[in-house]
């Protein structure tokens, strides 16, 4: 899906959801509120519902049999747990058959701190234990607290790593102005990414303007806010 055949505005509802990561990832969300979203997500055909690991076996029901998968988002919003930590809730999530990708953040403080070669090390681990259970895995930089410099550091960094998408945004970001997903740091990403890794937007992805123009640039997956679905979507 990279280089689309077609523009966003002549695909169907259905192409257009094949796009989006449903993001279900509020902490206070109750079971019942988790389960109506992921219900709709499906119903749409979304590619993924993006969750908090906890809710995995209670979910799984709602999506086996249908074209959307669950991902499970590990060490979230911070990135800052440990890598044997980091390992472990990967390959606790990868392992059902209902995960399509696992998606995790990258210590991005450690980024900040030019730490490469232990972000480096860190990452491979991680892509390592998602592969392992076939699964793929999109690592977040939180690019709202990274110069361009650095944006374009962990683009590479995470070819180098193995890893098969890299994401801008938690949605979750404090202390930091929210611009997410611009057209302007997607091409940043892009340019550096050639052909070798996916891109995934999230984060202020609210109008179909924008979801459109994402569209067109090329990029491969966005991750939608449950508010944001119908109103990207057009419904």
């Amino acid at each position: 899906m990279k280089h689309p055949n077609k523009k966003a505005c002549e695909m169907s509802t259905e192409e257009l959801a094949s796009y989006i990561d449903y993001s279900v990832l509020k902490p206070e969300f109750t079971e019942e509120e988790i389960i109506d979203l992921t219900k709709d997500g499906v119903k749409l055909g979304c590619a993924t519902i993006c969750i908090n690991p906890a809710y995995m076996e209670l979910l799984e029901p709602y999506v086996k049999g249908s074209k959307t998968m669950l991902c499970p988002v590990t060490d979230f919003p911070f990135g800052a747990s440990s890598t044997k930590s980091r390992v472990e809730q990967i390959e606790e999530v990868a392992k059902y058959d209902t995960v399509k990708e696992v998606d995790i953040v990258a210590n991005f403080g450690k980024i900040r701190s030019g730490l490469y070669d232990e972000v480096l090390a860190d990452l491979k681990e991680c892509a390592q234990a998602a592969h392992k259970y076939g699964r793929e895995i999109k690592v977040i930089f939180e690019t709202d607290a990274l110069n361009e410099e650095q944006i374009r550091k962990m683009v590479s960094i995470c070819k180098e790593a193995g890893v098969d998408f890299v994401k801008t945004s938690t949605g979750f970001l404090t202390g930091h102005e929210a611009h997410g997903a611009t057209p302007e740091v997607i091409q940043l990403m892009m340019d550096e990414a050639g052909d070798e890794i996916k891109i995934k937007g999230s984060g202020c992805i609210r109008t179909q303007e924008h979801f459109f123009k994402l569209i067109d640039m090329g990029i491969d997956r966005m991750g939608v806010g449950y508010r944001s679905v119908p109103v990207v979507l057009g419904l």
